[in-house]
């Protein structure tokens, strides 16, 4: 089976250790974004994942797409040409210190790509799967018409769609979000989302209080039944954290699909990078539903595979379906492995 994803690569720029940036006198480097790490994700639980986006044709460039041919991610749907790579900044967080992000990502070789540019029926063909996430569209109209573009092609061509709303405020509206993300949804199978992207994007509303570290996993059956048949989708799904302060989070996830409500397991995480954390759980899940016949062990693998990212550096996680599942299978303690 194929997957693809399509969206932004970034270079991630992150102070060292816990510095805070006005501290900083240099940064690690890594690359990363939403739609990247779920194709790494995939091709590292074995799956065979195609990345579609537009790259500067610079010494960048170059090393951004090496980055995900490094894990076996197909880049020959990169187009090539543009301004810059977009880049992000990151100051990691520590006990009530939140970490930061800094976006630096305008005029970027992506968000001023036009939709001409992507033959989706030849980029797309042999997929049987496509990912977009929300992020995407919010980089402005030319982005919008792709994703739409994207959508349209997936739909005519029988391709199952998830969509990731994973809403940023730093680059929208709730109201930009909504005006665009709802007519998406005509054309998504699947949606994953927490309960912010929720309402922010769609104006669903679980009644978790998520700033008090509080999350009624029950009550967010409603919602995502709700969100099925508004849009006559096949499952959503929500990944819910429970922040008790930068490095101790609970993690768990919930699902909805096809008459039926699941929750996972609950893990609390002492965090190592908690940035694409949510977008392993989105490549978890989606592994998880191609795989497995059961719905709860698919919502068991998206948060078994989002919670060992946790533990990872950088944006990429470095782990396999064997790992994923043994944790499924309750093993927790961490003890080395010789």
């Amino acid at each position: 089976m194929k997957y693809a994803t399509l969206g932004e690569l970034m270079l991630r720029l992150s102070t060292p250790g816990y510095e805070r940036f006005v501290q900083a006198k240099s940064f690690d480097i890594n690359y990363g974004g939403g739609e990247a790490n779920v194709a790494v994700s995939l091709c590292n639980l074995g799956e065979e994942a195609i990345f579609l986006s537009k790259f500067p044709a610079n010494d960048i460039g170059d090393a951004a797409r090496n980055s995900l041919r490094e894990y076996g991610v197909d880049t020959t749907g990169i187009i090539r040409g543009g301004e810059r790579l977009g880049i992000y900044y990151l100051e990691t967080g520590d006990s009530v210190r939140p970490s930061k992000v800094i976006y630096d990502r305008a005029h970027s070789s992506i968000a001023e790509a036009k939709p001409s540019e992507f033959a989706f029926k030849k980029l797309l063909k042999g997929v049987s799967w496509l990912h977009i996430t929300g992020i995407t569209p919010a980089l402005g109209k030319n982005c919008q018409a792709i994703t739409l573009k994207a959508l349209k092609a997936a739909k005519e061509m029988g391709i199952t769609v998830s969509f990731d709303l994973n809403y940023r405020a730093k680059l929208w509206t709730k109201k930009e979000a909504q005006s665009v993300m709802i007519p998406y949804m005509e054309y998504v199978d699947y949606v994953i989302g927490n309960e912010e992207d929720a309402e922010a994007c769609l104006g669903f509303v679980s009644g978790s209080d998520v700033e008090k570290g509080k999350i009624d996993a029950d009550g967010y059956g409603p919602m995502l039944k709700a969100m099925c048949e508004k849009f006559h989708l096949k499952g959503a799904a929500a990944s819910l954290r429970e922040s008790y302060s930068a490095n101790d989070n609970g993690w768990s996830g919930v699902l909805y699909t096809e008459g039926k409500f699941y929750k996972s397991a609950h893990y609390d995480l002492r965090i190592v990078d908690r940035v694409g954390g949510g977008d392993s759980f989105a490549a978890g899940l989606i592994y998880g539903l191609t795989h497995y016949d059961d719905p709860e062990k698919a919502i068991n693998c998206a948060v078994a595979h989002s919670a060992l990212k946790h533990t990872i550096p950088g944006d990429y996680n470095h782990v396999g379906i064997k790992e994923v599942e043994s944790l499924m299978a309750g093993n927790t303690n961490g003890r080395v492995q010789r």
